[in-house]
């Protein structure tokens, strides 16, 4: 899996991995910022959400013409970083020095638009300029790989984000002598806003007391808790900022990995090492586009799926899942362990894969002390109990993409040498298949619960809480599916893409997405008076349909792809 590569692959995975990391430790938190914050309801939190992600994924159009036709991918990716700096910068100063919520929220907008803007130069333009490491004959046969490598690096950032921003916000909670509830955010704004019920009031009561912090009246302790909770999801934010300074460093000393592959029509010559495709004929151009775009529209009903993660399975694992765990689920929630299975996991493939006795020797001893490290983490430094949080169910997707990678990399070598490999289309089609199972099992698990706003009048916390398994198990469908839509649906862009609308193809990837993004408000929509099981219902129809579609069309797709 990781041999006869670039290494230009390495330092842009590498330069990806911090990048998502910096991004997801905000995403990790932001819908809970925005409900702390400003009191928002569901649905406004929805459109806000929706809206950003849409932004974020349509900005790789700009990007990839930007790209194209002036600066080149190089350039237009440093300009990317530094935007994305100054975005999550102002993000974090707005939060910091501005009070009045009015301002505070038009800044906060104006720092997303700013964030999407880099990210539309940085992102589509890093993954061309991987795709054009493998326009050489030497590493051509090795696309599809290298996009599954440089897809699982990104999650490395992704895995650790979470745990990061719930140790930051809790460090900043501590020290002002509060810990963080769930019910509390909304009951405090409820009590603010005076349009809390009786039965509100004895439960923030109850939850104030209990806090080594004293304060006076009820007011004075919702909008301190209000005001403290939301200063920690800001010292996130900076956190964030620090992380794109480094960014700028690893992509300006890793340069010399990647200069010389920058291929865009401008350059009008391209290397003759490098076995560039030649311009194609009008009739060619069109039909690789048609299916590329057909394609763009199969995906965005994945996305709507996927991206679920950050709008309504955060508030689903915030108000009808348990917020402790105990025995073997401990270790589910602890991003160490989670590290040493994924280390013996690519150990022990490394037994199975390496032909070398001393490499195999190498492989037992790192699976021998990797399991060592889990049994002792499990039964010597854990605490009986670990309290979890929403955000961190995040995290179960960068790991199940960290372990998972290199399993279906060697289930399609093996199949490839077997002559049996899927098409990238048919993968995708699969793909559609195993998101809609995943929320298949979650309306089974939701069927009896409370719909949200039978909560509401009590902090928005169901007293029916499930194990957190449910939500684990959804997590890994949908990142099953991810492994055989993203990545695979990444290289066929760069593969079927025509030489001058690289930039721009690889942009309508993103677009898709961030259509995708928007409908994830469509969804959050539906959360309030719809019973949970007919909201994932949705899902899985939409999903089905598309599956459905994917395999009507799929000799055109793979004709597309010769």
């Amino acid at each position: 899996m990781f041999r006869n590569h670039p290494i230009g692959l390495y330092t842009l995975s590498f330069t990806n991995t911090c990048e998502r990391f910096g991004h997801y430790i905000v995403l990790a938190i932001f819908t809970l910022f925005l409900q702390v914050k400003f009191g928002f309801s569901v649905a406004y939190t929805s459109t806000i959400i929706g809206i950003f992600l849409s932004f974020v994924y349509f900005t790789p159009i700009l990007g990839g013409i930007i790209a194209d036709k002036f600066w080149g991918y190089r350039k237009t990716i440093k300009i990317g970083i530094l935007v994305m700096f100054i975005g999550y910068l102002l993000l974090a100063l707005c939060v910091k020095f501005l009070w009045r919520k009015n301002i505070v929220l038009f800044f906060v907008m104006f720092a997303l638009f700013i964030i999407s803007i880099g990210i539309g130069f940085f992102k589509g333009n890093l993954q061309v300029l991987v795709g054009n490491l493998y326009d050489n004959k030497q590493y051509r046969t090795q696309r599809d790989n290298a996009y599954s490598i440089y897809y699982m690096s990104l999650n490395i950032g992704t895995l650790f984000a979470p745990t990061v921003a719930k140790k930051i916000t809790d460090f900043v909670l501590y020290g002002s002598g509060l810990f963080y509830n769930a019910k509390i955010p909304v009951l405090a704004h409820q009590f603010i806003n005076k349009t809390i019920n009786p039965v509100g009031v004895i439960e923030l009561t109850n939850l104030a007391v209990v806090h080594p912090i004293r304060i006076a009246n009820l007011f004075t302790f919702s909008k301190f808790y209000v005001d403290n909770l939301s200063e920690s999801y800001g010292c996130v934010f900076w956190m964030a900022c620090f992380v794109h300074i480094c960014l700028m460093i690893i992509y300006f000393f890793s340069r010399r990995t990647y200069e010389n592959i920058n291929c865009h029509l401008k350059q009008f010559s391209f290397p003759s090492d490098q076995g560039m495709k030649i311009l194609l004929t009008q009739k060619q151009t069109k039909k690789k586009i048609i299916a590329l775009v057909q394609v763009y529209f199969i995906v965005i009903f994945f996305w709507m799926s996927f991206d679920q993660n950050l709008l309504t399975l955060t508030f689903f694992a915030r108000d009808y899942v348990v917020n402790e765990v105990k025995g073997f689920n401990r270790i589910e929630f602890d991003v160490i362990s989670l590290s040493l299975i994924a280390l013996s996991i690519y150990s022990l493939i490394g037994i199975f894969k390496s032909k070398n006795k001393k490499w195999k020797l190498i492989f037992i001893i790192a699976l021998i002390i990797t399991v060592m490290l889990i049994v002792f983490k499990y039964n010597c430094n854990m605490n009986s109990k670990i309290s979890i949080r929403p955000e961190l169910f995040q995290q179960f997707n960068p790991f199940f993409v960290i372990i998972l990678t290199p399993i279906f990399v060697c289930l399609f070598d093996f199949l490839a040498k077997k002559e049996k490999e899927p098409s990238a289309p048919c993968k995708i089609g699969i793909a559609m298949i195993i998101a809609s199972l995943g929320y298949a099992i979650l309306a089974i698990g939701s069927f009896d619960l409370p719909s949200p706003s039978e909560l509401m009048n009590f902090g928005g916390i169901s007293n029916i809480l499930l194990s957190p398994n449910w939500l684990v198990i959804i997590y890994f469908f949908l990142t099953s599916a991810e492994l055989l839509l993203s990545p695979i649906g990444i290289s066929f862009v760069s593969k079927v893409a025509p030489i001058q609308y690289k930039g721009l193809l690889m942009g309508g990837w993103f677009a898709s997405t961030a259509i995708g993004g928007y409908l994830v408000s469509f969804i959050g929509y539906l959360w309030g008076n719809m019973q949970l099981w007919k909201v994932w219902g949705v899902i899985v129809a939409c999903c089905l349909s598309s599956a459905i579609y994917t395999f009507s069309i799929i000799k055109k797709l793979e004709n597309a792809s010769k």
